[in-house]
């Protein structure tokens, strides 16, 4: 008989529960904390040593056990210990979505090292920011990475290992293959819950991205929580629509980058920590997904909207047996309603679900599933208690059920800061809470809804664009008079980045040219894809500050020119 949330909630996170909540002191603040949390993430990949043979990881046409997958992690631990690195150093993982990754996060996190997740996307330009903002000793990086970070070689005090690459390497670089030694093992090494253990680079407001640095414990923290809503979901009746549905095995496809924080924590962390399969995407491709979620009975899909779109509109979603998922959802943007519907009609068993979470509160936060999820739509849902939300007015008082305002968190799995940036960090965490600079209200049951965002920004298909940085880089073309960056609707991506442009007297500019200019400086889902050319100064306020909502109106209400 399925229960209440609260009785779920009470049952599981009591005295004597699987996820029972006590009070503990973090980082000089008392708060709630799972009692049987993991000390460390060497601890939890520990764990799985125990899974043996079971499958973990595959990729492509390869299948790595859990054994296979640790001893990597221990020959590489050996390694990056041979070349210098010691608890507290950074090193980097730069390189899309392979095994690999997986082993090199274990590896790092495991030393008492921070690992320093660096975007695939980004250029030369902003590798570099990143690997001198974190002080990066070593980077790891696959072969279109390597050739990015190579100029950068001779003034950075950086050493490179290179993944599956052939052909000459840059100077200070090593093969993967050459460095890691079969066999080797892994160094002990005394970690604390409140060590360092990750940097995730989150876009900042101004010119530059924030290094969000979270220790073991918050990233367990968030971890734990995953698991108790699911099983809190589980005592609620939250499942398969089909109860009598062939069970397969619980395993993950991984549709979304490991250097975001979703891929990261909810995925691949959840995979490690209760020894389900991975299934790793290359880069998405929808029929490519169905293809795998067919061949290996996957359970649990978690993107970002758009990616629940394309499967639906494959040509190849007819085709193919989804019967396995239980569950299709995510989060990184709102889901239209429809698309939720949609979802929960279109697939045998699965449920729709979504989660609101942000790379600094190491992506959990509130989540909806199932039946509430067709209830309140627009909803992205509750939290276990571990995690406190409120809603503050502008001066900071907490506001009541269903008045809006701006959400804040607190809990112990939230970023301890940002990365040498004391006053970011000041500025985005008061006494123990987090401001999201997102606008919403929590109803009479609890539930969160989200309604608009404080910050300048663009939520484009999961990325975060800040209108900032790409104002900054427009305004270093040398034609480029006035520049306004916004986000407009889009059908499939959620939001698209537009730009309204005046030039210098006298001269010209073409959205094309901008585009290639902003190429250089810029990852490509940070370019405006609509960029409007006008010859009159932007409309303006009496503050003098520019009315992004009349550009934005106007770039809307007209289909889009030629050449934008």
């Amino acid at each position: 008989m399925p229960t209440s949330w609260n009785e779920a909630v009470e049952k599981l996170t009591g005295p004597g529960g699987p996820f029972e909540i006590v009070e503990a002191e973090v980082l000089g603040r008392r708060m709630r904390v799972f009692k049987s949390s993991p000390p460390s993430l060497r601890a939890l990949f520990d764990a799985a040593r125990a899974r043996g043979d079971a499958p973990f990881l595959v990729y492509e046409d390869e299948r790595w056990s859990f054994a296979d997958t640790m001893a990597r992690v221990d020959a590489l631990g050996a390694a990056l210990v041979l070349r210098g690195v010691r608890p507290g150093d950074r090193v980097a993982i730069a390189m899309r979505n392979y095994p690999e990754w997986v082993v090199a996060f274990a590896a790092i996190t495991s030393l008492g090292a921070i690992s320093v997740s660096l975007n695939a996307w980004w250029t030369t330009e902003e590798l570099d920011y990143a690997l001198r903002d974190s002080g990066s000793s070593v980077v790891i990086a696959d072969a279109e990475r390597v050739a990015r970070i190579a100029p950068l070689l001779g003034s950075l005090p950086l050493r490179m290992l290179a993944v599956r690459t052939q052909g000459a390497l840059p100077a200070c670089t090593e093969r993967f293959e050459d460095a890691v030694v079969p066999g080797s093992k892994l160094p002990d090494v005394a970690l604390h819950p409140d060590l360092d253990a990750t940097i995730l680079y989150t876009s900042g407001t101004t010119g530059h991205p924030k290094g969000a640095v979270s220790t073991h414990r918050a990233v367990l923290s968030a971890l734990q929580s995953f698991a108790c809503r699911a099983l809190v979901n589980g005592a609620m009746g939250v499942g398969a629509k089909q109860p009598n549905a062939k069970p397969w095995p619980t395993s993950f496809i991984l549709v979304v980058p490991l250097f975001h924080v979703t891929g990261c924590v909810p995925v691949m962390l959840s995979c490690f920590a209760a020894g389900y399969k991975l299934v790793m995407m290359h880069k998405w491709d929808a029929e490519r997904a169905l293809e795998l979620i067919e061949r290996e009975r996957v359970t649990q899909f978690v993107g970002v909207p758009t990616q629940s779109w394309d499967l639906l509109e494959s040509p190849a979603f007819a085709k193919r047996d989804t019967s396995s998922l239980v569950a299709v959802g995510g989060g990184g943007a709102p889901a239209p309603p429809e698309l939720v519907r949609r979802v929960d009609r279109s697939f045998a068993a699965a449920r729709p679900g979504i989660g609101y979470g942000m790379t600094e509160t190491n992506a959990y936060g509130p989540g909806n599933a199932g039946e509430d999820y067709l209830r309140k739509p627009t909803s992205c849902g509750r939290v276990v208690p571990v995690v406190e939300l409120r809603v503050t007015d502008p001066e900071g008082r907490v506001l009541g059920a269903n008045e809006v305002g701006e959400l804040w968190f607190r809990g112990p799995n939230l970023i301890r800061g940002y990365w040498n940036k004391p006053e970011a960090t000041a500025e985005t965490i008061v006494d123990g809470w987090l401001r999201t600079g997102d606008i919403g209200r929590i109803d009479e049951e609890g539930f969160v809804y989200v309604q608009d965002r404080a910050k300048d920004m663009v939520l484009r298909a999961g990325e975060n664009v800040y209108c900032a940085e790409v104002e900054a880089a427009l305004y270093e073309h040398p034609d480029v008079y006035e520049a306004a960056v916004f986000g407009v609707p889009h059908e499939r991506l959620g939001e698209e980045v537009a730009a309204a442009i005046v030039p210098k007297p006298g001269r010209t500019l073409e959205p094309a040219a901008l585009r290639a200019f902003l190429a250089e400086h810029l990852a490509p889902f940070k370019i405006p894809t609509r960029i409007a050319i006008h010859a009159e100064q932007l409309p303006r306020n009496p503050a003098g500050k520019i009315l992004k909502r009349t550009l934005r109106d106007e770039l809307v209400g007209v289909s889009p020119p030629r050449g934008t």
